[in-house]
């Protein structure tokens, strides 16, 4: 048996995505390896037809979106043409992927309608302001830049020369895509039987996303506001007969809609606004004919769907609710760490399953069997088939069991425990890969992002890493973590580094009285986003750490809410300061309290991070420095938010080499 390595990302594959073909027992997933010479991933789609497993597609690019048309004639997928993703048919009877749009900024996401005789997709559309006609919006000097470009165009000049970006908005970047030109999404629809496409709903500055589509209706949100920076909602609506009406849905956020069968009903997930981005996400039930619509989860105090923190499952997608027939559906909770199998019914009942120590990040359905995409502490992840009547689970994929088989794993033991104000906090603690009875082993706190994410029972790459190097590693959920109340996710809001920072600490001290073998002057501390901004936070408030690493971290609210693409409603939503409550934002911030950090910090940080940017980091490092604190900073080109996730390979790997060296060099 051999310990877990670094580089073990390029033996780990990630199985994901299942997808039933309708009126069969046949069921379409992903794989998704690295390749360590290409330092890239691939996609490959695999059928299990009952009894083998079938490779389908073996190109080397990533494959998203897998739908499967209702006949289950053809399956339909996104991938690059052209460095745009377009959308791809492949019959499943046989024969070549076939593209069948070519936009010029390609497709965003797409919807089959029931009947299978069309495709409902979203496209964006560049707001043209160099180009656009004079009128009274333009200002004396824009209009002088509109007609010197028409002259240089009408002479030649100006190609393949840099242009400037405009921008009027506050959302004018985004993490992993960079500063934006400004674009609208619009939806066009194609006849499947012709291949004929057509423009179906667009106006401009308004957003327009298909959702799903019936055999004689579609549903589609849109953003119409009159204060684009500050609309964090979208409406539903839905058009029958050329007739349009909408669906009564929260101020908020319409995360998934799948319609019943018979299209009598809709299922909706949606986020309010009741407390910002840490609303639990609930389902709804809409009945086409009579316009009620059922609260099916709002007695679960659990959120819907997943959040969890993980290193390992890529390109996983996984529609919100799936209908078993026209009365029932599925779909997944998270509680406890645990993300569960649920049912629902029309009429607003629902139960768990399946609930088991266990991590569900892939679902579908048909009559008589869910197919699951699953992770637990100790395994990767595969795909499995649960038998709707007998709740018996079976394993119908191994593509991950030689590398389990052959690998020292350490299974986390969870804990439970009280914080400073009597708040129960849960988390787990793993003992080295090498553990010997009678020693004693350094150990590594480690934080999750979001702070409204959570850690679960997932297989957790670098954790493992972490054990089979000889440390002891404690994870857990605080305050403002999902998968408990709705009170205890709110509770972080407005209260960074107060009961959070609490709940961290008094994880620390349950850990070094209920566990001998743990050195407590030999400790760690770690964390990514929020992960790191804690971090930062917890070095500037004690001194029990001797390394620290902070990743992709937040150390200055005051510059936070200018800098980054969320920053300035993020930081009213989670500080719950305005832009003129300098003093809040400050008391926050944990640079405010470096002349009070001494332990040893490692910076990492992505040059192309927009959500934590780099400026955060640039701070920290130079007043850390100027205090003479002993500090690093690493920096990592060609990289964003999510280097941890989906970086490329090599710079994952150098991330946790670096991360893993500091803790050794120190603490061992």
């Amino acid at each position: 048996m051999s310990l877990i390595t670094i580089e073990d990302i390029f033996h780990i594959k990630s199985v994901s995505t299942p997808t039933v073909v309708p009126n069969s027992n046949s069921v379409v997933y992903y794989v998704t390896k690295i390749r360590e010479q290409d330092n890239d991933y691939v996609t490959h789609l695999y059928l299990n037809d009952g009894q083998t497993n079938h490779q389908l597609t073996y190109g080397n690019d990533r494959i998203s979106s897998l739908k499967i048309s209702p006949d289950g004639k053809y399956l339909f997928f996104l991938s690059a043409a052209d460095k745009k993703q377009q959308l791809f048919r492949m019959r499943l009877d046989g024969g070549e992927r076939e593209q069948i749009t070519h936009e010029k900024e390609g497709i965003t996401g797409f919807t089959i309608s029931s009947d299978s005789a069309r495709i409902y997709y979203n496209v964006s559309l560049e707001v043209n302001k160099i180009h656009a006609e004079p009128d009274d919006s333009l200002d004396e000097q824009k209009q002088d830049v509109v007609d010197e470009k028409k002259d240089d165009k009408s002479n030649g000049k100006g190609k393949d020369l840099p242009e400037p970006v405009v921008i009027d908005r506050m959302k004018y970047k985004f993490d992993g895509a960079g500063v934006l030109k400004e674009k609208y999404s619009e939806v066009k629809v194609i006849d499947l039987a012709t291949l004929d496409i057509e423009s179906y709903i667009s106006h401009d500055l308004i957003n327009y996303n298909a959702k799903a589509a019936g055999s004689d209706y579609f549903v589609y949100t849109s953003d119409e506001s009159d204060n684009p920076d500050f609309n964090f909602s979208a409406s539903l609506f839905i058009e029958q007969g050329g007739k349009v009406k909408e669906i009564p849905t929260s101020d908020g956020y319409v995360a998934s809609v799948n319609i019943a069968p018979d299209g009598k009903h809709i299922a909706i997930v949606e986020m309010s606004r009741d407390f910002e981005n840490a609303t639990h996400p609930k389902v709804y039930v809409y009945n086409v004919d009579t316009e009620e619509k059922v609260a099916v989860t709002d007695n679960l105090d659990r959120p819907v769907g997943g959040m969890v923190a993980a290193d390992v499952q890529q390109s996983t997608e996984m529609e919100g609710v799936v209908w078993v027939n026209n009365d029932t559906f599925l779909f997944t909770v998270a509680d406890y760490g645990n993300i569960n199998l649920y049912q629902g019914t029309v009429q607003g009942e629902c139960m768990p399953i399946l609930e088991d120590k266990h991590h569900i990040y892939g679902l579908s359905t048909t009559e008589h069997h869910a197919y699951l995409a699953i992770s637990t502490p100790t395994h990767p992840g595969e795909i499995y088939r649960f038998d709707l009547q007998e709740k018996k689970l079976e394993k119908i994929t191994e593509f991950n069991t030689e590398y389990v088989d052959n690998r020292t794993i350490v299974e986390p033991e969870e804990i439970t425990y009280e914080s400073k104000d009597g708040t129960k906090v849960h988390g787990w603690i793993m003992k080295p890969a090498d553990f010997e009875a009678g020693k004693k082993y350094p150990m590594i706190t480690n934080i999750h992002g979001g702070p409204h994410a959570l850690y679960g029972n997932t297989f957790f790459h670098e954790m493992q890493v972490l054990a089979a190097k000889g440390f002891g590693v404690l994870y857990v959920n605080p305050r403002g973590s999902h998968s408990y109340s709705q009170a205890f996710v709110d509770a972080v809001r407005g209260d960074y580094g107060g009961g959070d920072y609490e709940d961290i600490m008094a994880g620390v001290d349950y850990a070094l009285a209920a566990y001998d073998w743990i050195d407590g002057e030999k400790l760690g501390v770690t964390g990514g986003s929020y992960g790191g901004f804690m971090t930062n936070w917890i070095v500037g408030h004690t001194d029990r750490f001797k390394a620290a690493v902070t990743q992709r971290s937040i150390s200055n609210w005051t510059s936070f809410r200018g800098v980054s693409d969320i920053g300035y409603y993020f930081t009213d939503w989670q500080i719950k300061a305005d832009f003129f409550d300098i003093d809040k934002m400050w008391h926050h911030s944990p640079i405010k309290y470096v002349n009070n950090m001494k332990t040893p910090l490692l910076i990492l940080h992505s040059e192309r991070d927009f959500r934590c940017p780099m400026e955060q980091a640039e701070q920290l490092f130079i007043a850390l420095k100027y205090q003479g604190v002993k500090t690093r900073f690493v920096r990592f080109p060609e990289a964003d938010h999510n280097l941890s996730r989906t970086g490329k390979p090599n710079l994952r790997i150098k991330r946790l080499e670096h991360l893993s060296e500091w803790f050794e060099n120190i603490l061992k």
